[in-house]
Order: C-alpha cells, then structure tokens, then sequence
C-alpha cells in the first residue's frame, strides 16, 4: 500500500510505500507543556500564530511528586502557581477563536508526563518553546526536552522564541 503524499519534488507527488498520511493538520490538536509564567507567556505568544479558530490546544502544567530538585513551595502553591500559568495562556489565546483546554497533570518524570498527557488527550503533536537553561543544570536534572523528544510517538515541534529572536 502506498500512500500519496503530495509534495514539491520535481512538481509531482510522492508516493511513500507503507506510510499513513496525517488526516488532520498537525495542528489541529496539540499539547503545549508549560512549566513557569514566563514559558507560558512565550509560547502562547509563539504559538498563536500557527493555530487557526478551530484548533485545539491543551496546556499542560506538571508538578512533580519526586525525583526532581526539591521545591520548598507547598502542594497548594505549587497548584495556585499552576492555575497562574494556565491564566496566562488563556490570555495569550483570547479572542483567537482556538479551544484551550488545561490539565494539571503529578507526576514523577515530567517528560513521561506530558507524553502521556499527549496519548491520553489523542494530541497530533507537542508543540513548545525552547526553554532556557544553563548546561549543567539540565546534567544534573535531565533534559526534558531530550526525553520528550525520545519517548514521543506522535510528532514534536519546537517552536522558535519570539523574544529572544526579536531582541
């Protein structure tokens, strides 16, 4: 069984044996992790811009149960911080027609987290902002990033940082 692609090369389609075509557009229905206020503010001002009125968005916020750098915030901040974050994306997203879903998801791997926050939710695709990070932090900690994009079955995409390219 081959598969009709379509495609820019030599002005004719490519035809892929044994490859599925996405029927939706990639997106259509995504999962945007946000981990603080200020991710939340960059990558729902990134990422307006590539979704249309009838896309869906699901931000997902995680709070690690263990395993991670101790949080000297109690679980009731650490939520109140949560519902501040997803605050933010909605604002980043009105009056822009997209359908904004929120899920404060506990976990004890952040990357494996919003993976399955991704399958459970039927996303298309996780879609982010870079987040910045000193190198020996991310050594010490892991590098979500890099787990996400290892353990992910469905596309990944890396949106760039409108600020830091502004600026």
């Amino acid at each position: 069984m081959g598969v009709d692609i379509g495609g820019p090369i030599s002005g004719r389609s490519v035809v892929i044996p044994g490859v599925a075509v996405m029927t939706e557009p990639l997106f259509s229905r995504v999962v945007v992790p946000v981990a603080d206020r200020d991710d939340a503010a960059s990558t729902a001002a990134t990422l307006r811009s590539y979704v249309a009125g009838d896309s869906r968005v699901i931000a997902v916020h995680v709070l690690e149960k263990a395993g991670g750098p101790p949080d000297n915030a109690s679980l009731e901040q650490r939520e109140q911080r949560a519902v501040e974050v997803f605050s933010i994306v909605t604002e980043g997203f009105a009056d822009s027609g997209v359908v904004l879903e929120s899920e404060l998801r506990y976990g004890t791997d952040i990357a494996s987290t919003v993976v399955d926050a991704a399958d459970d939710r039927s996303a298309r695709g996780i879609v982010f902002t870079p987040r910045g990070g000193r190198r020996w932090r991310k050594l010490l900690t892991g590098d979500v990033t890099h787990n996400i994009v290892r353990s992910s079955g469905i596309p990944i995409v890396v949106l760039p940082d409108r600020e830091e390219r502004e600026s």
